[in-house]
């Protein structure tokens, strides 16, 4: 018998319902919303594959599009487009979605393709052929791309011989490697039912979506999926050298896990250091002393474990500069970010996170992520509760840890003047 469950502090439109196998079903109407939007989260993504694996996942997002047993991958174009609306997916390395936007009216067309392409694909050989040639030019595009490949460079330092460290498009040998018999035994062991959330928001009934869930994946046997290889972050360097006319270097140290209780003072940190037109980085590298075009600090957040860097492009005789400013940017903000930056940061935080809730599409993948993470969606108002706890302290004392850590560098172009990486290390640690 499906569970329903009780959304304590959320808004009184969302619910939530558990199929008998595990698939989880999450609704939240909106009022004064014509346009319904839903898709399939499923908490499978480049990290789950094996070695030679890597890039499957993406793979597999692609070939949902390209066929099923009633469908071809026309007609799954034109039954989405014939009620006007659009469908995507997405791979991240935690996971990947499968989402449309209608009318509300047609909530149940979007659903039924949804349902068909990710229960009834045929992975047809063919057009298997077709979409690794289209996934190799991908691959080709990423490659004449500096910006690209050093954040490619950059994450593999990071996460040394380990899934998180691959790239999700893959690599060629892997890409070309792949059958129909590969992909299959993908889903079999990654595409669990507990690892599943179908979520819709806007114009919907819950009830209607309980039901589709129910037609399409009720049938699914539950099942263990194996456990998830550790994100261990190493940290090392990557240098390319290589006739460009900018230098494009990335500078990271080890983050926290989203689940860590230090994680909305190091988001913080990072917003006070390069997170804007006002950060400390914009204002010294970009205003004062005309080092990049542009310049930014990012912290990617994960189950068990997180990544901090710095990003910019340079001229190959300004990088050794570039480099300097950025590291006495860094180690002051650690020491003294003041009471105007954090409370600029908080604002900053609180209408991101207020406004992506203000659509359908940013209210199902709130909710989807959040019960894959936590098995629970977690109101508005506990998030903001959290960042407003967050005091200067807090965030001085995150950037202090976060610069304790062995450092990651990754550049590619006319690298000759970026500096050791021992020595960004012990600037680093003089902070």
């Amino acid at each position: 018998m499906n569970q329903h469950f009780a959304t304590h502090g959320a808004s009184p439109d969302l619910r939530i319902t558990r199929l008998d196998n595990g698939v989880t079903v999450v609704t939240e109407a909106m009022p004064g919303v014509a346009t319904a939007t839903l898709g399939v989260w499923v908490g499978a993504g480049s990290r789950h594959e094996r070695p030679e694996e890597s890039g499957l996942s993406h793979l597999i997002e692609h070939m949902a599009f390209k066929g099923t047993k009633t469908r071809s991958a026309r007609r799954i174009a034109e039954d989405i487009e014939n009620v006007g609306g659009d469908i995507n997916a997405a791979t991240s390395a935690e996971g990947t979605s499968y989402t449309a936007r209608v009318l509300g009216e047609d909530a149940g067309v979007a659903l039924d393709v949804i349902g068909d392409i990710l229960t009834d694909s045929v992975f047809d050989a063919g057009e298997l052929a077709r979409e690794k040639s289209v996934i190799l030019q991908e691959y080709a595009a990423i490659e004449d791309t500096p910006d690209d490949v050093v954040y490619e460079a950059f994450t593999e330092a990071a996460f040394p011989d380990q899934p998180m460290g691959r790239p999700i498009i893959g690599r060629p040998e892997t890409i070309n490697s792949f059958d129909r018999a590969a992909i299959e035994a993908y889903i079999a062991r990654e595409y669990t039912p507990d690892r599943i959330v179908l979520a819709a928001a806007g114009a919907i009934g819950h009830d209607a979506i309980v039901d589709a869930a129910q037609h399409h994946f009720g049938s699914l046997a539950s099942a263990i999926p194996p456990e998830t290889v550790p994100g261990v972050y190493g940290g090392g360097e990557k240098r390319i050298q290589k006739k460009l006319e900018q230098a494009n270097v990335v500078l990271g140290l080890p983050g926290l896990s989203f689940r860590d209780p230090d994680y909305y003072a190091l988001h913080m940190f990072t917003q006070v250091l390069g997170g804007g037109l006002t950060s400390r980085l914009w204002h010294e590298v970009r205003e004062t002393r005309g080092l990049a075009y542009e310049i930014q600090a990012f912290h990617w957040a994960f189950h068990d474990c997180g990544l901090f860097g710095i990003g910019a492009g340079t001229s190959g005789g300004d990088l050794g500069q570039l480099v300097d400013v950025t590291l006495e940017a860094t180690t002051r903000a650690a020491r003294d970010a003041d009471t105007i930056e954090v409370a600029r940061a908080k604002a900053q935080l609180k209408v991101s996170l207020l406004s992506a809730l203000e659509t359908p599409g940013g209210r199902i993948e709130r909710n989807a992520r959040q019960i894959l993470a936590w098995g629970r969606v977690i109101p508005a108002s506990e998030v903001i509760a959290k960042v407003d706890a967050v005091t200067v302290e807090d965030v001085r004392a995150a950037g202090v840890k976060l610069l304790s850590g062995a450092p990651t560098l990754a550049a590619i172009g006319p690298i000759k003047k970026l500096p050791p990486l021992e020595r960004i290390a012990a600037a680093l640690r003089a902070a």
